[in-house]
């Protein structure tokens, strides 16, 4: 593009028809090496070496606008072209299979379809598509008849952007037998066990009973010899899985 007498080279741009303006983003300038400078209701933009390369001005609506205009003998429409013609109708006809192509072709029910050989290769894209994966289990075996008999614990993070008060962790609790959640934001995994405690604390004085199992996956800060100590004195059974299978559902009760 041309600005101010001269030509500008963007690249790594989306083409949107309906946009009636181009929006420059301030943060890929930067990533390229470029500098912007902001003062005093002016918009400057230096290259290392060429120096300033844009300026303008802001606007009403506060917005800095660059006129720009794209010299038509500089316009151009990249295509991809392909030799293999076997390939481009099996893409075009979305992936369908050679023998269906073959059949068009025999009785000629499409018109200018080439006269082509199934290729030697195999398409990617169709061997991805047809890869089977195993179901998840719809229901398991085993399923808690009390509350508290079976808690589920898990920590997910870290989450970017971090909260306000920097926690970018949160631990859930879910109970088996009446699927209610708890949920605690952490700053760092290391708190989970302040945060299990605390749980144990609160839902074993509202309900009445006690934790009996606890099953969570093989993190280290579930696998602690603080934690499982704890666990070992109050009599939780704990239960490591990395994933949840019907084999797993084994709960000890605990002897009150």
């Amino acid at each position: 593009m041309e600005v101010n007498g001269i030509m500008q080279m963007i690249t790594g741009v989306f083409y949107v028809p309906e946009l009636k303006n181009n929006l420059l983003s301030i943060g890929q300038l930067q990533e390229k090496g470029l500098a912007v400078h902001m003062k005093q209701g002016k918009c400057k933009i230096f290259h290392p070496e060429k120096g300033l390369i844009m300026e303008t001005e802001m606007s009403c609506n506060r917005m800095f606008t660059i006129l720009a205009r794209c010299s038509p003998k500089e316009q151009r429409c990249f295509s991809s072209m392909t030799t293999d013609q076997s390939q481009l109708w099996h893409c075009r006809y979305g992936h369908l299979s050679w023998n269906g192509l073959k059949v068009l072709q025999e009785k000629k029910m499409v018109k200018g379809l080439p006269q082509f050989k199934a290729p030697v290769n195999v398409c990617e894209n169709c061997l991805v598509g047809r890869q089977a994966r195993d179901p998840f289990p719809k229901e398991s075996t085993w399923r808690a008849s009390e509350t508290l008999q079976l808690v589920h614990a898990d920590i997910c993070g870290p989450i970017n952007p971090i909260s306000s008060n920097k926690k970018r962790y949160f631990i859930t609790f879910i109970d088996d037998f009446s699927r209610k959640t708890w949920g605690y934001f952490l700053i760092e995994k290391s708190e989970a066990f302040v945060s299990f405690k605390n749980y144990k604390a609160r839902v074993e004085k509202e309900t009445g009973m006690f934790i009996r199992s606890l099953r969570t996956d093989r993190g280290g800060e579930f696998t602690s010899q603080e934690f499982i100590n704890f666990c070992t004195v109050n009599g939780i059974q704990r239960q490591l899985t990395a994933a949840y299978t019907p084999q797993q559902n084994g709960v000890a009760e605990r002897k009150n």
